[in-house]
Order: structure tokens, then C-alpha cells, then sequence
């Protein structure tokens, strides 16, 4: 990007902050930031859990190694980095951990057992955990998006749709949905501020939702019966 004059003196401090690289499958690189960023700032006020990515596709056609992969980063990952901080927070009996599941983490699209596993294991361990975190003075929040505009189709994605010709009609209606004009994204910004408002709003407020598509199919889930909701959801995808 080009840097203007009233950019240099923000643009010179950010560049004299030394970035950590945090790989949450690397236990060394979780530790390493950590310490470097008490070092730096002496105190780690939030976490945020973000990384992740999904696996999509009939659990049939998945390697074994992809379904280890995908459970490794969303959620053993999150585990280790929420846990190395852990003694931080409680030294200090204040911290926020904001993990970031997703809509799909408290229901379900076709060919996404294991994404939609693994964000149900994120949200069942940080409901669990919010009631531990309490007796050391940490709140815990989860930030449930919808569709947002980011690359998550792209290099945060797995699809594998194998050859198996029984599986291509749900991969073709589901294909259809996800390219339908009508499906709007909700901007990167938006969980941006739903993030911000989590670290700083003071409450002990477990969920948040990101995009109006969260509150409506979140909403429809929990009012609606299993088949009304299935039905809903097969209707969308023309079946």
C-alpha cells in the first residue's frame, strides 16, 4: 500500500512492533509468542482463536489425514493456545478469550461433518470453559459468523468431492446454493467489531452473532423443529 505523510508516524510504529509467527499446530512457535508478547507489552489483555479453515465434501471421500488435519487446527489448536495462556490470565485474574466458531457451530449444512464437527466441539468447550474461567477472573465469548467476505472459499477451504456418482447430486445442489447471486456476504469489518465489542463490553455474555443470515438461520434453529429446520434448509438447496 502507498504511505501518505499522515500515514508515516502510524505506519513507522506499526513497523517497529515485531510480528510473532503463531502456528497452532507448532507448540514451540504458541509458547515463543506468548512470551515475546508479554515481553513486549508486559500484558496480554484478550486472545483471539481464529485460526481455522473447513473441510467440506462426503466423509467417505476424505483421507484419514485430512479429517486429522481439520480437527488438529479448529480445535486441538485452539486448545493448545488457549491453554498456554491461561496461566497469564489467571496471574493477572483478568483476560478475555474470544474463540470464533461459526453459524456452523450450531447447525448444519450437507457434506460438512467434519467442519461443522469441529465447530461444535468449539462451541461445547467454550461453554464448558467459561464456567472455569470465571473462578479466575477471564471471560470467555464465541463469535458465531455467517457468511462473511473473506477467502475462506479459497485458501481456507477443503473440498473434496470424490468420484463417487451417488454423492454428485447433494454436491451439485449445494455447489448452486453457495454460488446463488442472492447470498450476500456480511463485510470482514463486521466480526471486526463484534470482536472488539466481546473484548471490551464488560458483560459475561457467552455468544455473539455476526450477520443478519446468523440471526435469521440461528434464530429459525432454535424455534423450529428438526424437520421444519431440514426441510428449510433442503428447500434452499433446491432438493
Amino acid at each position: 500500500t502507498m504511505r501518505t505523510p499522515e500515514k508515516e508516524t502510524e505506519l513507522n510504529t506499526l513497523d517497529n512492533v515485531q510480528l510473532e509467527k503463531l502456528d497452532v499446530l507448532d507448540l514451540e512457535s504458541i509458547h515463543t509468542a506468548i512470551q515475546n508478547g508479554i515481553k513486549t507489552y508486559g500484558k496480554i489483555d484478550a486472545l483471539v482463536n481464529n485460526a481455522g479453515y473447513g473441510a467440506y465434501g462426503p466423509l467417505e471421500t476424505f483421507p484419514r489425514e485430512n479429517i486429522i488435519k481439520q480437527f488438529n487446527t479448529n480445535v486441538i489448536g485452539l486448545m493448545d493456545v488457549t491453554k498456554a495462556i491461561i496461566p497469564h490470565f489467571r496471574a493477572n485474574k483478568d483476560g478475555v478469550i474470544v474463540n470464533i466458531s461459526s453459524i456452523g457451530g450450531q447447525m448444519t449444512f450437507a457434506l460438512g461433518s467434519l467442519y461443522h464437527g469441529t465447530k461444535f466441539a468449539v462451541e461445547g468447550i467454550s461453554e464448558s470453559l467459561h464456567y472455569e474461567m470465571a473462578a479466575i477472573g477471564v471471560k470467555v465469548k464465541i463469535v458465531e459468523p455467517g457468511m462473511i467476505a473473506t477467502d475462506f472459499g479459497g485458501r481456507s477451504f477443503d473440498f473434496q468431492a470424490g468420484d463417487i456418482a451417488d454423492y454428485q447430486p447433494i454436491i451439485g445442489a449445494l455447489m448452486k446454493q453457495w454460488q446463488n447471486p442472492e447470498n450476500t456476504s456480511s463485510p470482514a469489518s463486521l466480526v471486526a467489531e463484534v470482536i472488539y465489542n466481546a473484548v471490551t463490553d464488560g458483560t459475561d455474555q457467552l455468544r455473539y452473532r455476526a450477520g443478519d443470515d446468523a440471526n435469521f438461520l440461528l434464530d429459525n434453529r432454535k424455534k423450529m423443529s428438526d424437520s421444519e429446520f431440514f426441510e428449510m434448509i433442503n428447500n434452499q438447496m433446491g432438493k
